[in-house]
């Protein structure tokens, strides 16, 4: 099994199910050969936006990705230090150092995101980032 952590977009574009990328991101997120990993500040991002504005089928699709996460990011001490480190050397902005910190935390080896390649969360070496964009 693939153990995989799927960034904010990816969540995003196969909840919202619009284009292409949207079909990319269904495809991982059906992938019956990965397990998936995921932290609270993936949560953060994506379900309050979608509670408050009252979409519905949104909040369901999150509720139930959510609900199948493997492996929870914990140790939020240790990711918040690590983000830091992550950020400082390789320019990650704060929330993709989050993430990829919680990915790396527990064992992850791919983060799927839908950044272009010329975007800073490519420039780190902690794992392996594939993106469907």
């Amino acid at each position: 099994m693939i153990r995989t952590f799927i960034d904010t977009g990816v969540l995003i574009a196969a909840a919202r199910s619009q284009g292409d990328l949207a079909e990319r991101a269904l495809q991982i997120l059906e992938d019956e050969n990965r397990e998936f990993a995921s932290s609270i500040f993936l949560k953060l991002e994506v379900l309050p936006k979608a509670i408050y504005n009252q979409q519905n089928s949104e909040v369901k699709f999150y509720e139930t990705f959510f609900s199948e996460v493997a492996y929870w990011a914990k140790d939020i001490n240790k990711i918040i230090q690590d983000s830091y480190q992550e950020s400082s050397q390789f320019g990650l902005g704060a929330m993709d150092a989050l993430h990829i910190s919680a990915a790396v935390s527990v064992g992850a080896t791919e983060f799927i995101t839908n950044e272009k390649l010329n975007k800073s969360i490519h420039r780190t070496q902690s794992i392996k980032v594939i993106s469907i964009a």
